[in-house]
């Protein structure tokens, strides 16, 4: 209830408060929509940036990580050859090469080995490795010899003397390989991993992975580490194995994966040599961090611009209402269609047309109601026109002394059908209750006419009716047909002395169309306009015929009609009820017969 009266309240009120509303709420929401658009734009952009730096810096990282394990790859194949130092004799000389080869791959590779095919050792640590020894080697040895002499990498493990490490392997060749396919030795290199992850951490976003072929995680998580799901109650930090499945389904690029508490960024590499996928992750409040200042600054202008807009849209709304408010005063003091008040015809602008317009409006209206008081009076003319003439006196002679004739031919039959017929058409014609009839009344009270005018001049006169029953019940203007049947009779049938009437009707778009033909003489075309405007001129001073006797050839004045009402009467008139687009249109064709169409509206 509460809403509705705001509403009927606003409805209700001035124009200048309804350009004010709509003027300020208009402006404020595209405003707001504007803005809207643009930090989201805005923030679209910004998240582009970010993981668009993110997935370079990513794919730098990946390069890193292929230049650090190229240096243990050149060390493991330039290490391949030397089978000189698998001889017992330089063991001292196999030691301390490796010693060197190691201290001068950067750390990344933390021990050296060299096993040779009967299961004695020799490292980079040899003095560790005596005391600790080393319980992955052998898996190791048998590693390189599966891989028919290609270099191969393990999986993650933990080395005594490396600690969480991975290692290279790679079959010594040389001419030192037996008959039996074996190898003298295996060199094995183990990756110094702390010091890879070491020196990824200042590169990556927040936290990173590296996902090994098998999805064996290399670099150790940090155990402050609160974005990715760990186990719990196990140390190091182990991701769950959820996490970790999802994490190898990623698509390289970046996706949305959920961590341990919100969603996250990833940032997914192509993967390496070794199949190995460097996968950072990005907290998205991280994304946010620099929108914090750009929603403040949007609040502070929308505060601005609201208050500006308000001021502005209520003066714009006075100012330009007011000359309107003046023109609406003015229109009230206007009492008097008939006089035309002077307005503010001398402005140029909007006010200026629109007083122009409604003096022009008003003089339109003067000639539409003096078009109206002419169309009333011409109304009132054809009726009583129609009620002066809606017996003929010829006919009703010329009938009765038919009828007269008739009765001395003691053809009672004939005389008693057409002083019925006579009796329902003068019925039919004086009933004044209304002006309109169903097409039904209009079709029998023409069928009596036509019985009367049969018995007159006998069989040569045929007429039938083709109407669809569905139009019956339709409502039209009296004494409408009769008198385009009355034409078709006298000026068609008549000189041919015979000949076939027929009404046909149907209706097509909400429009009822009637169609009057004969089969006359018929006429030229420029003469069917002559018709209709001379079939009004009735000549009421020839004689009638004498004795009764009637000649079968009536003449075209019309004197034999019944009601008198000529076929411009019955256009006008349908034109004056239904409008100008309905009436009558006449098609003729000398020596072949005429069609008269009368159109008017369903009801």
């Amino acid at each position: 209830m509460e809403r509705e009266s705001i509403f009927n309240r606003i409805r209700h009120s001035s124009i200048a408060t309804k350009h004010f509303l709509f003027l300020f709420f208009v402006t404020l929401g595209l405003f707001l929509l504007l803005a809207w658009m643009n930090l989201g734009k805005a923030e679209h952009v910004l998240r582009s940036q970010k993981t668009g730096d993110a997935e370079l810096l990513a794919a730098r990282t990946n390069q890193f990580i292929d230049a650090s394990l190229d240096n243990i790859e050149n060390i493991v194949l330039l290490l391949e050859n030397r089978l000189d130092l698998l001889k017992p004799e330089n063991e001292q000389l196999a030691i301390d090469t490796l010693r060197q080869y190691a201290s001068k791959s950067s750390s990344i590779a933390r021990t050296l080995y060299m096993i040779r095919s009967d299961g004695s050792v020799i490292s980079s640590s040899q003095v560790y490795y005596d005391i600790l020894g080393n319980p992955e080697l052998p898996r190791l040895y048998e590693l390189a010899l599966d891989n028919y002499g290609a270099l191969n990498v393990s999986e993650p493990y933990v080395s005594p003397l490396s600690g969480r490490t991975l290692a290279y392997v790679l079959p010594m060749s040389g001419e030192g390989k037996n008959g039996a396919g074996q190898y003298p030795g295996v060199v094995v290199a183990e990756v110094n991993l702390d010091f890879l992850t070491t020196s990824i951490s200042p590169m990556i976003y927040q936290s990173f992975a590296i996902l090994t072929r098998d999805g064996n995680m290399i670099n150790r998580l940090e155990s402050g580490d609160k974005l990715l799901p760990t186990q719990a109650g196990v140390y190091p930090p182990i991701l769950t194995d959820d996490f970790r499945s999802s994490l190898m389904e990623l698509q390289t690029g970046t996706s949305e994966i959920k961590g341990r508490s919100e969603k996250l960024m990833a940032v997914k590499t192509s993967t390496n040599r070794l199949g190995w996928s460097l996968i950072a992750f990005i907290e998205e409040d991280y994304l946010y961090q620099s929108l914090h200042q750009l929603n403040t600054s949007f609040r502070v202008a929308t505060l601005v611009w609201t208050i500006v807009l308000l001021i502005s849209a209520f003066m714009l709304s006075r100012l330009l209402t007011r000359p309107i408010r003046r023109l609406v005063h003015k229109m009230d003091m206007v009492e008097n269609v008939e006089v035309i008040p002077r307005l503010f015809e001398d402005r140029k602008d909007e006010i200026g047309r629109l007083s122009r317009s409604y003096r022009a409006m008003l003089e339109r209206i003067q000639q539409l109601l003096q078009k109206t008081r002419l169309a009333e009076e011409r109304k009132k003319e054809f009726e009583l026109k129609m009620l002066r003439s809606q017996i003929s006196p010829h006919f009703l002679y010329n009938t009765l002394a038919c009828v007269s004739s008739l009765a001395r031919q003691q053809r009672i039959d004939e005389v008693r059908e057409t002083i019925r017929a006579l009796i329902r058409l003068l019925s039919f014609s004086f009933d004044k209750h209304s002006e309109y009839v169903t097409l039904q009344e209009e079709l029998d009270g023409l069928s009596m006419y036509m019985h009367i005018q049969q018995i007159r001049y006998g069989g040569s006169y045929r007429y039938r009716v083709e109407v669809d029953p569905a139009l019956l019940d339709q409502k039209m203007l009296k004494l409408s047909l009769q008198p385009l049947v009355e034409n078709a009779l006298f000026h068609g049938i008549a000189p041919k002395e015979g000949g076939t009437i027929c009404v046909r009707g149907s209706m097509d778009k909400g429009i009822v169309r009637l169609y009057v033909r004969d089969d006359g003489v018929g006429m030229a075309p420029y003469k069917a306009k002559i018709v209709r405007s001379n079939s009004e001129q009735e000549d009421d001073s020839n004689p009638e015929p004498e004795n009764g006797e009637e000649t079968k050839n009536a003449s075209s004045s019309g004197r034999y009609s019944f009601t008198g009402i000529g076929l411009q009467n019955v256009h006008d008139r349908i034109r004056i009820h239904y409008g100008d687009r309905y009436g009558l249109r006449i098609r003729s064709l000398q020596g072949t017969g005429t069609i008269v169409r009368l159109t008017f509206p369903r009801n």
